[in-house]
């Protein structure tokens, strides 16, 4: 009788702990991350903007049911994140999950706010079948809204959503200026990297004249110009950076035309201010072994195709330094690249940020381009060319300032209109952080590459990659069979044992 009762008691103490723990979760929310980058913790730029709201944000997540397990992940990824910045802001983050297939008219709603469907590739019972997909939210605030139209799995889904408070919540943004009117391209044409700045800076277009008051300017950015930049505009930058200013230069010391087949060197002026500052970015071109193609047309008979072809001068950038600009960054490619070195003032600090790969070199501009050329270990002799550096410090006057080079001012460019190509990703967050890190003080850049990065396997040989496609085969193969040689051995000594008992009995 006194078991039964313990029992009946450890019962109750048992449902009552579980019923205690759930409350608690409910209003304490608690997790232990122990990924890489610790992507399920909350940064702390984004707990230092949860406190900053004064009244409720609303987050209604327009979320499709029932579709593969992949993309349901990221429906309970978003809940979760949800519920934690409801947790850190004491209640003033408030969501709610809709499921737009469930009928016509919710469907309509969330188109209406700004939340259009994907389609995705689903099977069912051996079929493959699209089906339409809603991944997306709308932010409420102040009588204000924004829109999340489409939340990537495995995305930076924490720098989306508190860039879409942020936004909401500032009430003056930055003022980032594009320089014009020296050939650079128009701020049109950089339509990926609009796309992220315009979250959390005013951007506008610079003609630099005497009357312009560039201090306005947290940032300014000089991107690719190939007409001459006049001595008096240059000395203007210098009363910039003078009074504090922050600038980001790409530049093409070299260019390349590739419908010529040759390469030369490009002279703007600019070239020869940054040597004032130490700043040297050299007239020649980078050649790299982990390089770009190009598509060469080629004739045989009545047929024409298009040959992919290794090609040096496009530099793909895999080695960065630890730096917040380049931090979460995998791979960047660069066009018709120069090397960067600093001779400049040693109280000044420079920091290469992008390095060339360890097989790389250079040649010496002009040049005629050979795309059927076979290269070989000769032509890369050099390692870790440094292509894009930070030089900060007192640079032009009393107060410090910043600058950031890279050597190539096409590599986030879109492009014109509709004939704009689209740029991999980390060519825009490494044009992105660059400005985020001189402009922004709430240290959001750290959560654009905060999420599922890849990580490509380095080149193998094709012998090895024979041995290791066999031995992933073989392995699990020779390890039953041996662990089944091991129990039969096992079980014939215990056979051998158990008869030598029975005869010695």
């Amino acid at each position: 009788m006194k078991s039964k009762k313990s029992i009946i008691i450890y019962i109750v103490l048992v449902i009552g702990t579980l019923v205690l723990i759930n409350l608690l979760a409910n209003r304490f929310f608690f997790r232990l991350d122990f990924t890489e980058n610790k992507q399920y913790t909350l940064s702390q730029a984004t707990r230092d903007l949860l406190k900053e709201l004064n009244e409720p944000i609303t987050v209604t997540a327009y979320f499709s049911e029932g579709l593969p397990p992949n993309i349901m992940k990221s429906r309970q990824d978003f809940k979760d994140l949800l519920t934690e910045y409801a947790s850190r802001s004491d209640g003033n983050v408030v969501y709610e999950f809709i499921n737009p297939n469930k009928d016509e008219q919710t469907e309509q709603e969330a188109m209406q706010n700004g939340i259009s469907p994907v389609v995705i590739n689903v099977r069912e019972k051996n079929q493959a079948v699209q089906k339409k997909a809603y991944l997306g939210a709308v932010l409420k605030y102040s009588g204000n809204s924004e829109v999340i139209p489409f939340i990537q799995p495995g995305g930076a889904v924490e720098y989306t959503l508190s860039s879409a408070i942020k936004k909401l919540v500032a009430i003056e943004k930055p003022l980032i200026g594009f320089i014009q009117g020296h050939g650079e391209p128009t701020t049109s044409m950089f339509s990926q990297v609009m796309a992220e700045l315009n979250v959390l800076y005013q951007v506008e277009g610079v003609n630099i004249t005497d009357s312009t008051y560039l201090p306005k300017y947290k940032t300014l950015v000089l991107d690719g110009p190939t007409d001459s930049i006049p001595e008096w505009q240059l000395n203007m930058l210098d009363d910039y950076l003078a009074n504090g200013g922050n600038m980001v230069i790409a530049m093409n010391r070299v260019e390349g035309d590739l419908s010529q087949a040759r390469g030369f060197e490009v002279t703007t002026g600019l070239e020869t201010w940054l040597e004032k500052k130490g700043f040297t970015v050299e007239g020649n071109f980078v050649i790299d072994d982990n390089c770009g193609t190009v598509g060469v047309r080629q004739q045989q008979g009545a047929f024409s195709f298009t040959t992919q072809l290794q090609f040096p001068y496009l530099p793909v950038i895999s080695t960065f330094a630890d730096h917040p600009v380049t931090k979460g960054i995998e791979q960047v490619i660069f066009q018709f690249a120069s090397p960067i070195t600093f001779s400049g003032d040693s109280t000044l600090n420079f920091q290469p940020l992008i390095f060339s790969s360890q097989k790389s070199g250079t040649q010496m501009a002009p040049l005629y381009f050979n795309i059927n050329k076979e290269w070989g270990d000769s032509d890369f002799r050099l390692s870790g060319i440094t292509l894009g550096a930070l030089l900060e410090g007192k640079i032009s006057g009393e107060l410090n300032s910043r600058i950031i080079v890279f050597s190539d001012g096409d590599f986030a460019v879109n492009g014109p209109g509709n004939s704009g190509h689209q740029l991999q990703p980390d060519n825009v967050n490494l044009f992105v952080n660059s400005i985020d890190w001189m402009s922004d003080d709430t240290g959001l850049i750290e959560l654009r590459t905060k999420g599922v990065t890849s990580r490509p396997l380095k080149q193998i040989e094709d012998g090895k990659k024979t041995f290791l496609k066999w031995f992933n085969f073989l392995l699990p193969v020779i390890l039953i069979i041996l662990y089944g040689v091991f129990r039969m051995e096992r079980n014939r000594r215990r056979r051998d044992r158990r008869r030598d008992e029975n005869y010695n009995r």
